[in-house]
C-alpha cells in the first residue's frame, strides 16, 4: 500500500507559515499539525507566537499547548504524538498539514530518525554542571568542537542543552550528530511528504520579524514574562524561549526595556538564520517566493504542486490509516 501523502509548510519565523497552512487546509479539507518546539508548551502563548483563534481561522490545529512546561520533552516524544494526530486526521478523511519552523521536529516526523539512543543522565548532568562554572559554557563548547566541529559551528555557545547532548551522543556512540543524520537520511520514512518553505528577501524578513516582536509586546509579552518569572520552577522551558531572558532582565532592572526589545529582535533574527540554514540543507524543500503573494495565492501554488507530483485525485488515492 502507498504511504500517506503529507504536505509540510516550513521556513523561518515570521515568514507567514500559519496563514498559508490555514488556506491550504481550506483548499484540501485539512487540519494543521504544529511542528514548533515551543508552541507545544502551555502557558507560553505570546513568547512562542502561538497562533490565535483568529489566525487559526476555524481550522483545527493540533500539537499546541499540549505539554506541561515542567515536562522534559523530546523530538522522539513529539514524533510519537504527532504521528497519532496524523493518523486520526487521515481516519477522518481529512488531510494533515504539518506546519512549523522546528526543523528537527519536521525531520522527526518525515524521517525515521534514530532517537532511540537514551540519554546518560549522569553524563548529561555533569556536562550541564560544567556549563554553570565560570567560563564553563565556553569550555563546554570547546569540548564539542574537539569531537564534532560541524555541530559546534551550528550550535551557539549559550545553547547549553544541545551542546551537551551533542557531546553526549559522540561519547556514547563514537559518531557525530552529522553522521547520525546521514544514516537517518538513508532510511525510508512513513509518509510521502512534500515540503514547502516560504522565501523572503532577507531585509524584508527582518522587517517582518521586527513587526512580530512589536505585535507580541502589544499582546502582553511583558505581563506573560512577569507571570512566568513568578514561578520559574514550573516553567523551566520558558528561559529557552527568545524574549524571556531579555524581558526578564529588563523587569529586574538589569537593562532598559528598549534594550530588551532590541536584543529580542536580534535573537529572533539569529533564529531565522539558523532555520534558513537548516531548511536550505534539505534538498526535499520546494522554496516559494513569498514577496508580493498572499497566503491564498501561495496555498494555491502549493496545491498545484501537490497535484503535479501525486496526480489528480491524489486525496482519494491516499490510504487512510
Amino acid at each position: 500500500m502507498d504511504k500517506p501523502i503529507l504536505p509540510v509548510i516550513a521556513g523561518p519565523t515570521a515568514s507567514g507559515k500559519t496563514a498559508c497552512a490555514v488556506e491550504l487546509c481550506r483548499l484540501l479539507g485539512g487540519e494543521v499539525v504544529s511542528a514548533d518546539s515551543m508552541q507545544i508548551y502551555a502557558g507560553m502563548d505570546i513568547l512562542s507566537a502561538k497562533p490565535s483563534e483568529r489566525e487559526m481561522g476555524g481550522i483545527a490545529h493540533h500539537m499546541l499547548s499540549c505539554v506541561d512546561p515542567a515536562t522534559k520533552y523530546s523530538a522522539d516524544a513529539y514524533r510519537a504524538e504527532a504521528n497519532v494526530c496524523i493518523a486520526q486526521i487521515l481516519a477522518r478523511g481529512a488531510t494533515p498539514v504539518l506546519c512549523g519552523g522546528s526543523g528537527l521536529y519536521i525531520d522527526a516526523v518525515t524521517r525515521p530518525m534514530s532517537f532511540s539512543l537514551r540519554s546518560d543522565e549522569r553524563m548529561h548532568a555533569q556536562l550541564l554542571a560544567l556549563a554553570d562554572e565560570p567560563g564553563g559554557r565556553e569550555r563546554l563548547h570547546g569540548m564539542l568542537r574537539a569531537v564534532d566541529p560541524q555541530a559546534a559551528d551550528r550550535l551557539h555557545v549559550n545553547d547549553v542543552r544541545r551542546v551537551a547532548r551533542a557531546i553526549e551522543i559522540y561519547r556514547l556512540t563514537g559518531m557525530t550528530q552529522a553522521e547520525h543524520a546521514r544514516r537517518d537520511r538513508a532510511r525510508q520514512g512513513d509518509y510521502r511528504e512534500i515540503i514547502f518553505a516560504l522565501d523572503w528577501p532577507r531585509d524584508v524578513l527582518y522587517s517582518r520579524i521586527d513587526e512580530r516582536v512589536d505585535e507580541m509586546l502589544s499582546w502582553g509579552l511583558v505581563d506573560e514574562v512577569r507571570a512566568l518569572m513568578a514561578d520559574p520552577q514550573s516553567h523551566p522551558t520558558a528561559i529557552q524561549a527568545i524574549g524571556y531572558k531579555e524581558i526578564a532582565a529588563a523587569l529586574r532592572g538589569e537593562m532598559t526595556m528598549d534594550s530588551a526589545v532590541y536584543w529580542t529582535r536580534r535573537a529572533t533574527r539569529n533564529l531565522a538564520k539558523r532555520q534558513l540554514t537548516w531548511f536550505r540543507r534539505d534538498d526535499r524543500v520546494i522554496w516559494l517566493k513569498a514577496q508580493g503573494e498572499t497566503a491564498i495565492s501561495l496555498a494555491r501554488r502549493m496545491s498545484d504542486e501537490i497535484e503535479a507530483r501525486f496526480g489528480r485525485g491524489w486525496q482519494k488515492a491516499a490510504p487512510i490509516v
